[in-house]
């Protein structure tokens, strides 16, 4: 194996991490503008609805493109990735009540309280996530996109 066909491979799991980070960022970014009672309705739309687009994203991408590579290359994954899918679909839940209040110019402290609960269960699944998979993500050779892996951000 070259250099560079390593460096490719052990490529899956910065990008996971540094894909994480992102959405924390935007997550972060998200919860300054609900708590600074930002001026501007549109724009905050804007940060809710850019975070929940990037978080969904991220998991359609593992879902249909990373998750099937993990499981044909190491079959004993299975049940962890079905965990982790279970845990895409809860966020995808969360996500959708997000939007709903965000829609209804719901007070900032609704915003809040949904954005709280989406980021406890976001860290602990990129957490988990990270745990099982980092290790695979080194040694997996998949020939895609980052973006169709991982989702746009």
């Amino acid at each position: 194996m070259t250099e560079r066909e390593t460096t490719r491979l052990v490529a899956w799991s910065t990008e996971l991490r540094r894909v994480h980070q992102r959405i924390r960022e935007a997550l972060r970014v998200t919860q300054e503008a609900v708590s600074a009672g930002h001026p501007a309705e549109r724009d905050l739309l804007l940060y809710c609805h850019g975070f929940c687009a990037a978080l969904d994203g991220h998991h359609r991408g593992e879902d249909r493109t990373l998750f099937p590579a993990i499981e044909q290359a190491h079959p004993q994954l299975a049940p962890v990735l079905r965990a982790l899918e279970r845990d895409h679909a809860a966020i995808a839940g969360l996500l959708g009540e997000l939007r709903a209040a965000v829609d209804r110019s719901a007070p900032a402290e609704e915003l809040d309280r949904h954005l709280e609960g989406v980021a406890a269960i976001m860290e602990n699944h990129f957490q988990y996530e990270e745990r099982r998979l980092l290790e695979v993500l080194e040694t997996l050779e998949l020939h895609a996109a980052v973006s169709e892996v991982f989702g746009s951000l």
